[in-house]
C-alpha cells in the first residue's frame, strides 16, 4: 500500500512539474512570439490580447506551486533515511520553488500592474523583463525537474 501512495505522488508531482514546464514553454517561445507576429504594429491590441489571456491564471500557478511544494513534501516525508547528498538535492528543489515563488509574486504583483498602465513608450523595457522573468522560471523548471530525477536515482 505504502508503495502505491508513493507512486501516486511521484505522478501527481511529475504531472504538476511538466504542465508547469510546458506552460512556460508554450508562453515563452509560441504564444509570445506569434503574438508578436500577429499583432504587428497594433501594440495596444497586442496588450489587450495578452492581458486577457493572462487574466484569472494567478491563482492557478499559486495553486500549482503550492501543489509542487506539498507533493514534494509528502515525498519527502515518506523518503526515510537517505544521504546527505539526497538532502542537498531536495534543498536545491525548494530554493528553486522558493525562487520561482518569489519571481512569479513580482511578474503578478509588480509588473503585471506597471504593464498594465505602461504608456507605450515603456512598453519594450517591461516586456524584456517578463521575458527574463519567464526564462528564470523556465531555467527552475528544469533545473528542479533535473534534481528530481536525481533523486530518484541517489
Amino acid at each position: 500500500m505504502r508503495d502505491l501512495v508513493v507512486a501516486a505522488i511521484v505522478a501527481g508531482h511529475l504531472l504538476l512539474g511538466v504542465g508547469w514546464f510546458g506552460a512556460m514553454g508554450y508562453s515563452l517561445f509560441v504564444l509570445q512570439p506569434k503574438a508578436t507576429a500577429y499583432f504587428g504594429a497594433d501594440d495596444d491590441a497586442h496588450e489587450e490580447f495578452l492581458t486577457t489571456v493572462a487574466h484569472g491564471a494567478r491563482w492557478k500557478v499559486v495553486g500549482l506551486l503550492a501543489a509542487l511544494g506539498g507533493t514534494g513534501a509528502g515525498l519527502v516525508l515518506l523518503a526515510g533515511h537517505r544521504s546527505g547528498w539526497w538532502w542537498a538535492a531536495v534543498g536545491g528543489k525548494a530554493a528553486l520553488l522558493c525562487l520561482a515563488a518569489v519571481v512569479f509574486w513580482q511578474v503578478s504583483w509588480r509588473l503585471w500592474p506597471a504593464r498594465v498602465f505602461a504608456l507605450p513608450a515603456e512598453r519594450p523595457a517591461i516586456r524584456r523583463r517578463f521575458r527574463l522573468a519567464a526564462l528564470t522560471l523556465l531555467g527552475c523548471a528544469t533545473a528542479a525537474s533535473v534534481l528530481g530525477v536525481a533523486l530518484r536515482l541517489l
